[in-house]
C-alpha cells in the first residue's frame, strides 16, 4: 500500500526493504531475529534487504505449496 502511493506520488516505481517494513512494524522482534541469526546473518541480511513484497511473495508460495492436496493418481495402487 505504501509502495503503490509512493509511486504514485513520484512517477516511478518504488519498493520497501524487508527491514524497513519489519523495524516500523516490530522492532523488537526484528532485534531478536538479529541476535539470533548468529553465523547466519549474511543471508538474513540479505534477505531484509529484498522488497517485502518479494518476501511476502515467496512466503505465500512457500505456505501453498506446503497446504496443497497431492493430486489422486488414477490406476496406481496407493
Amino acid at each position: 500500500m505504501i509502495d503503490g502511493t509512493r509511486a504514485i506520488a513520484s512517477g516511478a516505481v518504488a519498493f520497501t526493504a524487508t527491514e524497513t517494513s519489519w523495524a516500523a512494524a516490530s522492532p523488537e522482534t526484528l532485534a531478536s531475529l538479529r541476535q539470533s541469526a548468529g553465523m547466519a546473518q549474511a543471508p538474513v541480511d540479505w534477505i531484509l534487504a529484498q522488497p517485502t513484497c518479494a518476501v511476502l511473495a515467496v512466503i505465500g508460495v512457500v505456505f501453498m505449496l506446503i497446504g496443497r492436496r497431492r493430486r489422486r493418481r488414477v490406476g496406481v495402487a496407493p
